[in-house]
């Protein structure tokens, strides 16, 4: 979920955090295939379409690569030796994905819009496996997303599924949801992910697509439940899970650090985040008694195979 803040701090905090993954893309540089300008992402999609599950090629395409979690994915992606092609739909997007480019030649911006499958089809051309994290870039926080946008979001997921089982090349599907529907019907970021993710897993059954969905920490307001997760976990969760559906492991995953249990750790994060510490507790109400147990031992159990893997290569 997403906190609500000052636009203005929001925009700051967002272009800070790009300019640092900026400043990390460059440490990143791959040996993979050599892009030539546009025509190296023909040749590029022409060997990674292949069926080869080949360690030293790969390719996969990323929906709102510059948002704040977009970005952090991104970055892991490279890190891993990940070549990324980003789904964007605007010129200032595609700028902003050219000055990454610049720092590491794995990774380029393609236009395409959510709202169009066969669009999206072209844009995943070639490509391994497909992150979906939202139909939008950064919503503002709980108030600025309604429910004719969590309609949106629930068709873009639709869309994006139907260009997956479209396309040859792709192998699986991570998408971004939300844990549980949300107790307030107003609560439409939630419900929005929620519904867009069993549009989902419907278009998956239908058509033989394997995905895993992943739900961050979430916000559960009154008698509810208020959980934390930090982005780079999070983006590290996205493709953890996705590489490990190679080895037929897929499903959903919850994705958290900690559990808010008190007033005083509700009173620390309402004096990180700028937001109200109503905003936390609920109105009128500061009792912390929790109706139900979050548990992320699934995927904790899958990152920490997978660090041990890691550690065993070195």
């Amino acid at each position: 979920m997403g906190f609500v803040r000052n636009d203005e701090i929001h925009r700051q905090e967002l272009e800070d955090f790009r300019r640092m993954l900026l400043a990390s893309a460059g440490a990143y540089k791959v040996n993979a295939h050599e892009h030539r300008g546009e025509e190296g992402t023909r040749a590029g999609k022409a060997k990674i379409g292949t069926a080869q599950d080949d360690e030293e090629e790969k390719l996969v395409c990323v929906t709102s690569g510059v948002s704040f979690l977009g970005l952090a994915l991104v970055n892991k992606l490279l890190s891993r030796g990940y070549s990324v092609r980003v789904i964007v739909d605007s010129e200032g997007d595609v700028e902003k994905v050219e000055e990454m480019r610049r720092n590491n030649s794995n990774i380029w911006p393609v236009t395409a819009k959510l709202s169009e499958v066969e669009s999206l089809e072209a844009a995943m051309e070639g490509c391994r496996g497909v992150f979906h994290t939202s139909g939008f870039v950064d919503p503002a926080g709980l108030t600025g997303y309604s429910k004719a946008m969590a309609g949106i979001e629930v068709k873009a997921s639709e869309n994006v599924m139907e260009a997956c089982a479209r396309t040859p090349s792709v192998k699986g599907c991570v998408l971004t949801s939300s844990p549980f529907w949300p107790a307030s019907g107003k609560l439409w970021y939630a419900w929005g992910k929620l519904k867009a993710e069993k549009a989902a897993w419907r278009v998956a059954e239908e058509k033989g697509l394997r995905l895993s969905t992943i739900c961050p920490a979430l916000e559960m307001y009154g008698s509810g439940l208020l959980a934390t997760v930090d982005v780079t976990r999070l983006a590290e969760a996205h493709v953890v899970v996705f590489e490990a559906m190679s080895k037929a492991s897929f499903g959903r995953y919850i994705c958290f650090d900690s559990v808010v249990g008190g007033e005083a750790e509700a009173e620390n994060l309402a004096a990180e985040t700028g937001m109200p510490l109503n905003r936390i507790t609920g109105d009128g109400s500061s009792s912390f008694s929790t109706r139900f147990e979050l548990s992320d031992g699934r995927l904790s159990g899958l990152m920490s195979r997978t660090s041990c893997y890691s550690e065993s290569q070195e």
